[in-house]
């Protein structure tokens, strides 16, 4: 994948991503029983994507206006450190994240896909949606990503950045090596 421009300048500054769940790190499908929400499916290139940023210097979170068991047993299992469920407010949350951690709004990616996303997308450096994203978030992205939610974005999100920062080949040389898939 070919990065240039003002993208690339972009990319290159970024220190923390923010991903939200439901149409990013899943399909958007939500399963229901009588006993509430029973499933949610992710991708296994986005749990290498989700440990090997932080691997390579870039700081993950996971923002999302859901709460349940299975998404807090995935990102303990993936070592995810900022993690915020149930949040109404994903811009107010991204902003104090990134207060915390002493990062400019430029050095902030957000990667959404619906209207709840917007702000937060708008608030940060880079804003970044699946192919699948509701049309009105895509057309405000900085970056469509050319994969459907559920089906890989973060695994691409985090090839985009770590092509543009040069830490690409690096970061798949780590990746290859037993300890990647240490308890995190």
């Amino acid at each position: 994948m070919e990065i240039s421009g003002d993208l690339k300048l972009g990319l290159q500054r970024i220190r923390l991503v923010v991903f939200d769940v439901d149409g990013v790190l899943t399909d958007g499908q939500l399963f229901y029983s009588d006993e509430g929400e029973t499933l949610k499916a992710f991708h296994v290139r986005d749990g290498v994507a989700l440990k090997l940023l932080p691997d390579m210097g870039v700081d993950v979170a996971i923002v999302s206006a859901k709460d349940s068991s299975m998404l807090a047993c995935r990102m303990a299992e993936l070592g995810v450190h900022h993690y915020y469920p149930g949040t109404k407010d994903k811009r107010k949350s991204v902003e104090a994240l990134a207060r915390n951690l002493s990062l400019a709004p430029e050095e902030v990616a957000f990667v959404g896909d619906d209207m709840v996303d917007l702000h937060a997308m708008a608030w940060c450096g880079v804003g970044l949606a699946p192919l699948d994203a509701y049309e009105y978030v895509r057309d405000r992205a900085d970056v469509v990503v050319p994969v459907n939610g559920g089906h890989g974005v973060a695994r691409y999100v985090a090839d985009l950045i770590l092509q543009a920062q040069g830490k690409f080949e690096q970061a798949y040389k780590t990746a290859s090596l037993p300890h990647f898939e240490r308890d995190r």
